[in-house]
C-alpha cells in the first residue's frame, strides 16, 4: 500500500512539473483573437487558443519549452505578426522572453508586451519586453538587437491589442518628433 501511495505522489508531482510554466494572454480591446503557437524544432505543439475581446486566458506551457506565439484577429488572414518569444528553463534555468517585430513590424494590434506575472499590478515594470505603442526601445527590430529579458519566474503575462486611452505614435520618415519618441516613451 505504501508503494502505491508513493507512486501516486510521484505521479502528481511529475504532472505538476510537466505544466509548471504558464502564459496568461490579456486581450485589452474588444477584438476576438486566436493565439497561434509555433514550437522550435523538437518541442511539443501547443494548441491554438481563442480569446474573446476584453478577456484573458491562461495557457499551460510544457517544461523547457522553446517557441513563440502570435495573435490573429478574427476574420483576418493567419499571418504572423509581432512575436511573443519564449524559452522556459533555458540556460541556467532562466526563463527568457522578448517581443519581436522582425517578422512583421507593421503589426501594431497583436502582441504588445511580455512581463512576469508578479509585475501585473506594477505601474512601472522592471522586466518588460515590447511596447504599449509601437515603435519603442524595448522590442526586437533586427536580429542583432539586445532585447531578450531574463527571469527566474515561470508565469508570464502577454498583453494583446490596444488598451483604451493609449496615445498613438504614428511616425513617418522625415517627421520631426519630440525627444521622448527617440527614447521609446509615450510622454
Amino acid at each position: 500500500m505504501r508503494f502505491f501511495t508513493q507512486l501516486a505522489a510521484f505521479a502528481a508531482a511529475a504532472a505538476t512539473l510537466a505544466s509548471a510554466n504558464s502564459v496568461t494572454f490579456i486581450n485589452q480591446d474588444d477584438t476576438t483573437r486566436h493565439i497561434v503557437f509555433t514550437p522550435s524544432a523538437g518541442y511539443p505543439a501547443i494548441d491554438t487558443v481563442t480569446i474573446q475581446g476584453n478577456k484573458q486566458v491562461k495557457v499551460d506551457i510544457p517544461v523547457s519549452w522553446v517557441g513563440n506565439a502570435y495573435s490573429v484577429s478574427e476574420g483576418k488572414p493567419q499571418v504572423p505578426g509581432m512575436l511573443a518569444e519564449f524559452t522556459f528553463q533555458g540556460w541556467n534555468d532562466f526563463t527568457y522572453f522578448d517581443v519581436s517585430a522582425i517578422v512583421n513590424p507593421a503589426d501594431t494590434a497583436g502582441v504588445k508586451q511580455i512581463f512576469p506575472a508578479s509585475q501585473l499590478k506594477a505601474k512601472v515594470k522592471s522586466l518588460v519586453s515590447g511596447c504599449i505603442a509601437f515603435p519603442c526601445g524595448t522590442a526586437y527590430y533586427a536580429p542583432a538587437d539586445i532585447q531578450t529579458v531574463t527571469t527566474k519566474e515561470t508565469d508570464l503575462i502577454v498583453t494583446l491589442g490596444n488598451a483604451p486611452k493609449v496615445a498613438s505614435r504614428e511616425v513617418e520618415p522625415g517627421m520631426l518628433v519630440p525627444r521622448h519618441y527617440v527614447l521609446g516613451k509615450l510622454s
